[in-house]
């Protein structure tokens, strides 16, 4: 039997889906408190049962370069409009810098030639998007476990919190920072990685220039773009509305896995 045992082939076997449901990739989600708390249960269940059946460690499949895609869409935002980003972007991206604090134990401002010269992982991947595409890429970016490493996590962090300039859909609720986070298992998995190259190539703005999130084992929506700071926390509950994501806070589901 393969070890990829995705997600969606599991969810087509419950009762509960979020397809079911009609969630979609693109609307606001208006949900009972009592959908709310179903949808939670079949979420924790469907993440302990993958993570018992495949181990913290399996792997997402790899491909080969003839598999990359030609064409391969962006995901949410293609263009940050905000005049910190646009900034940025002006200087190509020399005085942009991510930030890597919470609960560390010696916080790191690095900028990107100073990700560029660490040890690095190039990976062929597919990309899974909840609206129903999917493309491969070739992605090169830092190793997330070992940044998290040389900062030193402190005993009571147990999310990684990801923070973008992305200021997406502000006319959705006025509240539209796009931000998201996973697990330690996530965050120390080792094609999680801090991407800043696609296909042999910096990242394009529409891609999420200078630095994204990929963590292969999740949907595209996890796969956060504009990277400008990474918090190590506790609990999710005080960031924005709690629910440790833009999308997860409106609705969708926190663990994404597939």
């Amino acid at each position: 039997m393969s070890r990829i045992f995705t997600r969606r082939r599991f969810l087509i076997g419950t009762t509960i889906t979020a397809s079911a449901l009609g969630l979609s990739g693109c609307d606001a989600l208006v949900e009972s408190d009592r959908t709310r708390s179903v949808l939670k249960i079949a979420e924790g269940f469907t993440m302990k049962t993958q993570r018992l059946l495949l181990g913290d460690d399996a792997l997402a499949r790899e491909f080969g370069e003839a598999d990359i895609s030609p064409v391969f869409r962006s995901n949410g935002t293609s263009m940050p409009d905000n005049a910190r980003y646009i900034d940025w972007m002006s200087r190509q991206f020399s005085t942009w810098r991510l930030d890597v604090g919470g609960l560390v134990e010696k916080p790191a401002r690095l900028s990107l030639a100073e990700l560029k010269a660490l040890p690095a992982r190039t990976q062929i991947t597919r990309h899974d998007c909840v609206e129903g595409w999917s493309a491969i890429g070739k992605w090169t970016g830092v190793p997330l476990g070992s940044l998290l490493q040389t900062v030193g996590l402190k005993p009571e962090a147990r999310y990684i919190i990801f923070h973008c300039a992305d200021e997406y859909e502000k006319t959705l609720d006025g509240s539209g920072w796009y931000y998201e986070s996973i697990d330690l298992v996530d965050a120390f998995h080792p094609q999680t990685i801090l991407a800043y190259a696609m296909n042999g190539r910096d990242l394009e703005v529409a891609h999420g220039a200078p630095l994204r999130l990929r963590v292969e084992r999740q949907l595209g929506y996890k796969q956060a773009k504009y990277l400008t700071r990474i918090e190590a926390v506790a609990d999710l509950g005080a960031i924005y509305r709690g629910g440790g994501g833009f999308w997860e806070d409106r609705g969708y589901e926190w663990y994404a896995g597939i």
